[in-house]
């Protein structure tokens, strides 16, 4: 069980979660809620107002299996033992805390691999909500705060929900449509004929507008994605067909380079999605590459990925000073580089 940390026992308190609630429905409110308690932590992060995702740390992936067992009887795309998968690849070190949400992130995975629909996600984020919501307006004691900058902010939305319809049948412990309430944004782009759109009900929250004004077989109509481009550079070539083979092919185009010099030159080509940097090589070394890369103005947001045996204080200073995104410790497993790229290409 994740322990509350020690920090938080001091400030806690009689709470109304219902009027803490009632303070982030202003429409100008964006950031996340964080409540705190003995048993547990709640985050519900919101969208101008609207609830964009909620979850609790002690139940974090529990109710996402849950759902996705259910799921995987009506949604032919979603393949058995998904339960698995998700596990293997979001649930490790989840103790660590290294990474905030990662069911959440585990969602945009599942639409990333089109295993569920950008609608499909809506309608799971919201029965999640709806079990968060309910656990929270239980709470006695405990303490909160609002923070303006989140995890998700860089990551995808896939709707915006009413969050007081939701907490209304809450309440009330009364089941809740789960098709209302739901203004989708437009993660993917569409292309729907006038023909096939079907218009969702009307309800006393926001219109869904003329991206969510779709059903479940909206799916068909989404682009194919291109393969994401993984540019490594490594002199050690064990480890650049590891990651080959890591990686889908499917999914993933991996360049692969064991000269700096020469890799530099085709990375200016290239502009691959992430870049996998070995930091101990001839020629340029990792530092020096990234430091390089991040002088370019198409380079200065890609994520880049240094690679490394041994990442102390003075090495984490050194990334840190070349902007690298992060970095992965060699050996590294499956589960280490599809963790660390779906963390920075979702």
């Amino acid at each position: 069980m994740n322990a509350t940390p020690i920090t938080r026992y001091r400030f806690f308190q009689k709470l109304q979660p219902i009027n803490i609630l009632k303070k982030i429905t202003n429409s100008s409110y964006t950031g996340c809620l964080q409540v705190f308690s003995e048993s547990g932590a709640w985050s519900i992060y919101m969208d101008q107002g609207k609830l964009i995702y909620a979850g609790y740390s002690e139940e974090m992936f529990k109710p996402l299996y849950r759902n996705l067992q259910r799921l995987s009887q009506q949604i032919s795309t979603l393949p058995r033992g998904i339960n698995e998968q998700v596990r293997m690849i979001f649930e490790k070190d989840i103790e660590n805390h290294s990474i905030p949400s990662p069911d959440y992130l585990a969602i945009c995975w599942l639409v990333n691999q089109k295993y569920i629909s950008h609608f499909q996600a809506a309608l799971l984020i919201e029965e999640l909500a709806l079990e968060v919501l309910q656990s929270l307006l239980n709470l006695k004691y405990g303490s909160y705060e609002f923070v303006p900058n989140t995890f998700l902010d860089n990551l995808p939305k896939f709707c915006h929900l009413n969050l007081k319809a939701l907490v209304e049948p809450c309440q009330s412990a009364a089941k809740v449509d789960v098709q209302e309430n739901l203004n989708f944004e437009p993660y993917y782009q569409l292309e729907v004929p006038k023909t096939s759109q079907e218009k969702l009900p009307k309800s006393n929250s926001d219109q869904v507008n003329n991206q969510g004004n779709i059903n479940q077989s909206s799916n068909s109509f989404i682009r194919e994605k291109q393969k994401c481009s993984i540019f490594s550079i490594d002199d050690n070539q064990k480890i650049l067909n590891a990651v080959s083979e890591f990686l889908d092919e499917q999914i993933f185009n991996v360049i692969k380079f064991t000269d700096s010099s020469q890799a530099l030159m085709e990375i200016l080509r290239v502009q691959p999605d992430i870049i996998l940097l070995n930091i101990e090589m001839p020629n340029l070394n990792g530092y020096e590459i990234c430091s390089l890369l991040r002088k370019h103005t198409h380079y200065q947001d890609t994520p880049i990925i240094l690679m490394t045996e041994r990442m102390g204080l003075r090495d984490r200073v050194k990334a840190k000073f070349v902007k690298a995104n992060g970095y992965l410790e060699k050996p590294f497993s499956q589960e280490d580089l599809l963790k660390i790229i779906f963390e920075h290409i979702v």
